[in-house]
Order: C-alpha cells, then sequence, then structure tokens
C-alpha cells in the first residue's frame, strides 16, 4: 500500500485528491492547520473524512513539516496549502507571499532532509501567466503575475524547478487553470454565482452582486484535474504541466448557464457592483494541455455546462436542506 501525505487536504482539490488516491488504494495522511482540525465539511461531503489520518502542521513551521514526514513516511507529497483566493490576496499580500509563496520552500527543505526519494507535487497556478500577450498559453509562455497571489505563486513554483534541478528531487508542478466544484469556496466568483441562482431560485434573495462580467477563464472541474496531479507523480521524469480544458467563457457566460438551469434569466438579477471590481484584473485565460495528454494521458471529462449543472443543483439542495 502506498502512502501519501496531502497538505491542504482540507480543500476543495485537497478532498478530491483525497478520494482518488483512497480508490487507488493508498495510505493517505492529511496535513492540517490546528485552525482547521474540525473544518473536515468537503472530506464528509465526499463521504471519505473517516478514511484519513489527520495530522497537524503549517507549512509556515518547519518542525511541523518535519514530524509529519517523519510520522507518516510517505513516497508522495502533493502540497495543496495555500491562501487561494485573489480577491483575499490583495487584502492580505503579506500572508500570501507566507503561506502560498515562501511555505513551499519548508516543504521542499524538509523533504530533501527527511527523504529525497519522495516524490513532491507543487500546485502552480494560471494566474502566473496574467495578462499574457499569447491567446492561449502552455508550458512555455511567459510569466507576468498581476495579483499578490500570482507573485506568491510564481515564488513557490520556481523554487519547485530549482530544488528539481539543483537537488535531483523528483518535484514537479501542475500550473492549473481555474478549476471549480460542487465544494468550492463561497469566495470564489463561480460558488458565489451558483449559490446566489440557489438563493433566488428559493425565493432568499432577488439580486446577485457581481463585478467584471467580461473576464474570460478556462473554467474545468476539479475532479478530473485532481487526476492530472496523481499522473505527474507515477512517471519516469518529473516536468512541469498546464491542466486545462483549452474553452474558455466570460463570467457573464457561466450566469447565463447557472441562472437559465434553474429556469430563471440572469439578466433579471445580476447586477454589477464597481466596489468588486478588481486592482488589476486578468481579460481571458485559454490553456494548452497537449503536454499533458502526450505524456500523461490526461484530457478533461467534464464540459462546462455540466459543471454549471452539478454546481447548482448542488446549492439547491444545500439551500433547501437537503445537501
Amino acid at each position: 500500500m502506498k502512502r501519501a501525505l496531502v497538505i491542504g487536504v482540507t480543500g476543495q482539490d485537497g478532498a478530491y485528491l483525497t478520494r482518488l488516491l483512497l480508490d487507488k488504494g493508498y495510505s493517505v495522511f492529511g496535513l492540517k492547520r490546528s485552525s482547521s482540525l474540525s473544518n473536515t465539511e468537503r472530506l464528509r461531503y465526499l463521504g471519505i473524512d473517516g478514511q484519513v489520518e489527520f495530522l497537524e502542521g503549517d507549512v509556515t513551521d518547519q518542525e511541523s513539516i518535519l514530524r509529519a514526514l517523519h510520522a507518516a513516511e510517505p513516497e508522495e507529497v502533493y502540497n495543496l496549502a495555500a491562501q487561494s483566493s485573489v480577491g483575499v490576496s490583495w487584502q492580505q499580500p503579506v500572508l500570501t507571499a507566507h503561506v502560498t509563496g515562501a511555505g513551499v520552500i519548508t516543504v521542499l527543505e524538509s523533504i530533501r532532509k527527511v527523504n529525497p526519494a519522495i516524490r513532491f507535487y507543487q500546485a502552480s497556478t494560471s494566474e502566473m501567466f496574467g495578462d499574457s500577450a499569447e491567446p492561449v498559453q502552455s508550458e512555455i509562455t511567459s510569466f507576468r503575475p498581476r495579483n499578490p497571489y500570482a507573485v506568491a505563486k510564481l515564488l513557490a513554483h520556481w523554487a519547485t524547478v530549482n530544488y528539481r534541478e539543483s537537488f535531483g528531487l523528483f518535484a514537479c508542478a501542475g500550473i492549473l487553470f481555474t478549476h471549480e466544484s460542487p465544494i468550492r469556496g463561497l469566495a470564489f466568483v463561480t460558488r458565489k454565482i451558483t449559490h446566489g441562482v440557489a438563493r433566488i431560485k428559493r425565493g432568499l434573495a432577488s439580486k446577485l452582486l457581481l463585478g467584471n462580467l467580461a473576464a474570460r477563464r478556462d473554467w474545468g472541474f476539479a475532479g478530473d484535474y485532481v487526476e492530472a496531479m496523481w499522473l505527474m507523480l507515477q512517471v519516469r521524469e518529473p516536468k512541469d504541466y498546464v491542466v486545462a480544458t483549452g474553452r474558455t467563457a466570460s463570467i457573464e457566460e457561466f450566469c447565463r448557464l447557472a441562472f437559465a438551469h434553474a429556469g430563471l434569466d440572469w439578466c433579471e438579477h445580476v447586477e454589477v457592483d464597481e466596489s468588486l471590481m478588481r486592482p488589476a484584473d486578468i481579460r481571458t485565460q485559454c490553456g494548452n494541455a497537449a503536454r499533458a495528454k502526450m505524456d500523461l494521458g490526461w484530457e478533461p471529462r467534464t464540459e462546462l455546462e455540466r459543471l454549471v449543472a452539478m454546481m447548482v443543483d448542488a446549492d439547491l439542495a444545500r439551500v433547501s436542506g437537503d445537501g
């Protein structure tokens, strides 16, 4: 039985990855901050909270990471820990830099000391590309981060590359484009939309306030994307991979799909609130996952329409008290 340590196990990706690893027969250890010891809602939602051995730790505290590595003795470590909201990163840039950026160096250095044979996955992000001049972004596209979250993620990404090249660690990064699910946090615009749709449909609200409706993103399903994470650690040579669908849609289009699934007209309920506009926003993102398809055999399986319907249905059930 292989052993894996999932750092950030209580998040969206941590929950879906843990389910995948358990299905593959892994023994899974999940690292959680002490403040999130009871925050296992996402794992409970997927029906797996009782199958994970939790360890307490924090990526900003090397001693706790060392203890976790000794306790879990993993063959694979997945680092999904981050302050992952772009909006919050503008409000808390220093915290974001420490957790999302420098914390990865803590993990890499701990692996190098405890067991350099451990295979390491780092969750990088398409936000690192920023407002790219290239219409489609791949592994060779230049990075131009435009928010504190992306800057911190770029530090983590290059640290992963450097530990691979300097110390020979099996360390790779998945440059994941935006990925959603029914257990996405409410701070993210997609869940804000689907939750708002559910409240309006149930008569609990009439309006949904949003910021930039024109921003276009490459949206995929988190359950598909965690499979790519796992595949990256199964190949012979570590590389960095873009994980994306290759299709973009605007926030306005996401709204239209979400409201239509609930039998509503989005134009009657959505209003633009200028206070929700970001200081610097990215107009469009679209990923080219050809390398992942060629090397890993990975392709996305969930289309945007199905993803939106899945999220709306889940929020309708929650608002009704059935989910």
